[in-house]
């Protein structure tokens, strides 16, 4: 646990989705199979807070995000959420659709790798939740739909119109942003949208193998690594070689990397504690 976190106490019941926390892995399910996981309020701000309350509870290293029964997250939940947005004034939209934007900034912000295991469809925003995790492992039968244009919105949502243009590049952001169609798991691949796809049956077991990796290594280059990639999406060269050159030289006084030589010398495999 961190000495440097407040005095109040970390949430023990997320009622609206499923944690479990085991060997460094924390496993976030969401859970409403019969709706395909699709999102409610409540969803989105525990997953905004749990995100941000998990790098302070001292017991994980790597989080992995997926679905119960045959979908990853099908978006927002139109009968509680789309129909009850209709009755709300400017001022309450902007409260919402701010919150909605937090759990991406959150998921971006967490230093702990996160991995998106996509077992069916990632529509709407579930499909801005897999593209703003770090690694997203796609079933066969995985599909995305950037789908808000086909309900009247921007295309442009929870910042989607800048995760996306860096992953595919600007012209396959404009189609799949603007367009709203569905692409299958072989296509996401094709345009980088995937780390790699598995068959359905192996999803579960390729997640835990690569969290098992992540937990087990050297957490602290790895968060340092996500958060460096964060920052310097907008720095320039100079800048951005200069914030590496800091953050190297501060992780060579670590734990880690003197484990590394103490091990290299041994003719042994590391064992890292991630300080």
């Amino acid at each position: 646990m961190s000495p440097f976190r407040a005095s109040a106490g970390f949430t023990e019941d997320w009622r609206h989705f499923d944690l479990e926390v085991a060997d460094g892995v924390a496993t976030i399910t969401l859970n409403r199979p019969d709706k395909l996981n699709a999102l409610t309020f409540d969803v989105y701000a525990d997953l905004r807070d749990l995100l941000t309350e998990l790098p302070h509870r001292g017991d994980a290293r790597v989080v992995v995000l997926t679905g119960a029964g045959r979908g990853f997250c099908s978006g927002g939940d139109v009968e509680e959420i789309i129909g009850e947005l209709q009755k709300m004034q400017a001022a309450q939209l902007l409260e919402f659709t701010r919150m909605t934007g937090a759990v991406v900034k959150a998921l971006r912000e967490c230093p702990l790798p996160v991995i998106a295991a996509v077992n069916g469809v990632a529509a709407g925003a579930g499909s801005v939740i897999a593209l703003a995790s770090d690694f997203r492992l796609l079933a066969e039968s995985a599909s995305f739909a950037f789908l808000f244009t086909k309900v009247g919105l921007a295309g442009a949502d929870m910042g989607s119109a800048y995760l996306l243009p860096r992953l595919v590049g600007l012209s396959r952001a404009t189609e799949l942003l603007m367009l709203g169609d569905k692409l299958d798991a072989r296509r996401a691949e094709t345009i980088g949208l995937a780390t790699k796809i598995v068959p359905d049956a192996d999803l579960k077991a390729e997640a835990a193998a690569l969290a098992a990796r992540l937990s087990s290594g050297p957490a602290l280059a790895y968060s340092t690594t996500k958060v460096l990639l964060t920052r310097e999406l907008d720095m320039d060269l100079g800048s951005s070689i200069e914030l590496e050159a800091m953050t190297q030289a501060l992780l060579m006084k670590s734990d880690d990397h003197a484990e590394f030589y103490a091990a290299w010398s041994a003719g042994r495999k590391p064992r890292w504690t991630g300080r």
